[in-house]
């Protein structure tokens, strides 16, 4: 358990100082009143600070994935929630993990929702998640959420996996051509420039070949010469500028707006995040949580603000006693063939099941075309490099040809 510093009074006046271990703070400030002692102030000893900002790292997604799922068999089977988090903090051995778990497991103690917990760590728990552990609670289908946390998780890490190995062979390729090429450009390209000189001077020097001699010019530049440092310091400043200033635009609210906007436009996020939202509505539904509340719920668990805005005008909209279908079909953002199926569900009063049924195909096409994606990856990349490879050989070769056709 943690320690604490504190700071307190005695009954006669005295101030006194010390250290005490407590499961939370609401524990230790009880432990101070009962030795007579009235707390000034109470905060985590040096060492605990410390772990706590250790805590605050990041936790391999694999290891996620696996405390949701045994968090979920452990709820289905009937073991209350303290106990569940704090048998996961005994026998979890990875220093970060089992410090978040043991910072989560003290909050759900002193009272504080698991979502709320969670939240405290968003480095470990993204908004989804503990949106999704939020609906969960609120839901009465916790278990459930967390399974579905897991399964998600895997899949991610699966398709990072996948990606990872697809991309691994081309990019072997593409570094090894990329020094490949370099090196006949800085060494091999100038033992052509007598021949690419005189074909300029008669203006008969292909694009290609101008295009090269000025690559090859910029390369055998000296890299400490004044002018190509400071070229290269502002390419760098520019470069680190524009990358920090748009992780802080996009945090913006603004930002954030039109950076969802745009990942909608990718059909494989659309698709997930209205397979996410159909999937904790209809299990909202299913649980007997009333639609607007449902909705309301579920709107924050598509991980994207301009979906969620949509929701909240259907959620207006049906509580002024319209169907969900209309204004979501209105909103644009959800395609004709899962409207109509939910315009199918409200007219049939098995709304809950269309969702899940739109949420597994959904998620099954998903993954299908994802899969597709990454095997597609390694020819494409593989000709872009036969494309440069074959810039620089044209290049080199149509001055010689034009040469020797006019000799």
């Amino acid at each position: 358990m943690p320690e604490f510093q504190y700071t307190a009074r005695e009954l006669t006046g005295r101030e006194v100082a010390g250290v005490l271990t407590a499961a939370t703070q609401a524990e230790a400030a009880s432990s101070l009143t009962g030795r007579s002692l009235f707390p000034l102030s109470i905060a985590l000893a040096e060492e605990e600070v410390q772990q706590q900002k250790y805590a605050g790292r990041k936790v391999k997604v694999r290891l996620l994935a696996t405390f949701f799922s045994q968090l979920a068999d452990l709820l289905r089977s009937g073991v209350p929630l303290l106990r569940s988090l704090d048998l996961l903090d005994r026998q979890t051995k990875v220093g970060s993990l089992k410090l978040v778990l043991a910072d989560v497991r003290d909050r759900v103690a002193d009272g504080t929702p698991l979502a709320t917990a969670l939240g405290q760590h968003p480095r470990v728990f993204n908004d989804l998640i503990v949106s999704m552990v939020r609906a969960g609670e609120e839901g009465g289908f916790l278990e459930d959420v967390l399974k579905r946390i897991a399964t998600f998780t895997d899949h991610q890490e699966d398709l990072k996996g996948r990606v990872m190995g697809a991309i691994a062979y081309p990019a072997f390729l593409v570094v090894t051509g990329f020094t490949v090429v370099t090196i006949m450009i800085v060494w091999f390209v100038p033992k052509f420039e007598p021949i690419f000189d005189r074909l300029s001077k008669q203006g008969e020097l292909p694009w290609a070949t101008t295009t090269l001699l000025g690559i090859s010019g910029f390369l055998q530049a000296p890299l400490f010469e004044g002018s190509v440092v400071q070229m290269w310091m502002l390419m760098l400043v520019a470069l680190v500028g524009a990358i920090f200033g748009g992780s802080m635009w996009t945090r913006t609210e603004t930002g954030r707006w039109l950076t969802d906007g745009l990942r909608l436009k990718v059909g494989v996020i659309r698709s997930l995040s209205t397979a996410r939202f159909c999937r904790i509505l209809g299990t909202l539904l299913h649980n007997g949580v009333p639609i607007l509340n449902s909705l309301r719920i579920a709107k924050d668990a598509s991980g994207n603000q301009v979906l969620a805005q949509a929701i909240n005008t259907a959620a207006d909209a049906v509580q002024d006693g319209k169907s969900l279908a209309g204004p979501l079909g209105t909103s644009g953002e959800f395609s004709d063939e899962i409207i109509e199926m939910i315009a199918v569900g409200e007219e049939s009063n098995n709304l809950e099941q269309v969702l899940i049924d739109i949420s597994e195909n959904l998620e099954r096409r998903t993954y299908r075309q994802l899969e597709l994606g990454v095997r597609f990856l390694e020819p494409v990349m593989l000709m872009m490099i036969a494309g440069v490879i074959l810039f620089v050989v044209a290049a080199l070769l149509l001055p010689v040809f034009q040469s020797s056709g006019t000799i």
